[in-house]
């Protein structure tokens, strides 16, 4: 809808949030690292390079263009690397969306928001205060609460990988994707009301599918993650 995203500036930085190397790369906290992953390649972006302590690259765009943005400081330093990407691109934080993990989202769901605190999420506070404003753009990826029986680490939780199927994984980072092209392309508020438009049958159906979650993710912030 071009007339929606005329009325807000235009994505400049996405920005994928996980820790670096192997050990992590398939875990629930990686998976916004694995959504920006795949926007590159749905865009034609070039290869991604070392640059602002994290892996870069650029792409055109629905609106000119967007440069994505994987750190790879660890998770609580995030923002050592988001920060002087955005200063140096002239990107102001609503021109920022930063795909994260997100333990109060169900898994499957994706949720969007502006602005916002950090809710104990690790990567969040670092890039608040990197860019020195929370009001930048997220894309929460639902992976879930742990259940009751895993014992209340979160840490451990969103350090491991999925217990789902790798088809239903991949399934949650293609709609995150499509989500990540649909802010791009009409904007936040846009892409919120196509993609959290589910059926009320629908959604109760997948929640009583999965781990228990609270009932209503809408009041709540972010996921508490680990120290790393």
């Amino acid at each position: 809808m071009a007339d929606a995203a005329a009325e807000v500036p235009p994505v400049r930085l996405v920005v994928g949030l996980g820790n670096p190397g192997a050990k992590y790369a398939r875990t629930r906290h990686n998976a916004g690292q694995r959504v920006v992953e795949g926007l590159a390649t749905r865009l034609g972006a070039g290869a991604f390079t070392g640059r602002y302590a994290g892996d870069y690259t650029e792409a055109r765009g629905p609106h000119g263009p967007v440069a994505l943005l994987i750190p790879t400081t660890y998770m609580n330093d995030s923002g050592s690397s988001v920060g002087p990407a955005a200063g140096t691109l002239h990107a102001a934080p609503d021109q920022v969306l930063v795909v994260h993990d997100d333990m109060d989202v169900p898994f499957g769901e994706v949720r969007g928001k502006r602005g916002g605190g950090h809710g104990g999420h690790n990567g969040l506070r670092s890039i608040i205060a990197g860019l020195g404003s929370p009001d930048f753009l997220r894309m929460r990826v639902g992976v879930g609460r742990p259940p009751a029986d895993f014992g209340g680490d979160e840490a451990a939780w969103v350090l491991r990988a999925f217990d789902e199927s790798p088809t239903e994984v991949d399934a949650l980072i293609t709609s995150a994707i499509t989500m990540a092209e649909a802010v791009l392309a009409d904007g936040m508020d846009d892409a919120i009301a196509r993609f959290h438009a589910r059926p009320a049958g629908e959604r109760a159906r997948a929640r009583a599918a999965r781990r228990p979650v609270p009932a209503d993710d809408a009041t709540n912030d972010d996921v508490v993650g680990p120290t790393e």
